[in-house]
């Protein structure tokens, strides 16, 4: 997803980390970034609104239960793998 509007952050590279924005997993300088980008950009400002409500609603249905350490890795390495692709692709296409 993109807004169209230039931003110092894609709307892609926001959206894929919000999870990470939300359990505040991310690092301080990457959390300026992201709440800077959804401060000026209402689309992302929505579909974060939408994450939002998606992981309480996970979270009343699991009981509140964390998943395993492991797997939590394993999802950030690959959700940053699928930044990193994605925002290369599109460099590509912009080339």
């Amino acid at each position: 997803m993109s807004c169209g509007e230039p931003h110092e952050t894609d709307c892609r590279e926001v959206l894929a980390e919000v999870y990470l924005y939300l359990d505040l997993e991310c690092a301080e300088e990457r959390r300026v970034l992201i709440r800077h980008h959804l401060d000026e950009c209402g689309p992302c400002l929505r579909e974060y609104g939408i994450e939002q409500e998606v992981r309480a609603l996970v979270a009343r249905c699991c009981g509140n239960e964390t998943a395993p350490e492991e797997l939590r890795e394993r999802l950030r390495v690959r959700l940053t793998e699928l930044v990193v692709f994605e925002t290369t692709e599109s460099r590509e296409l912009a080339d």
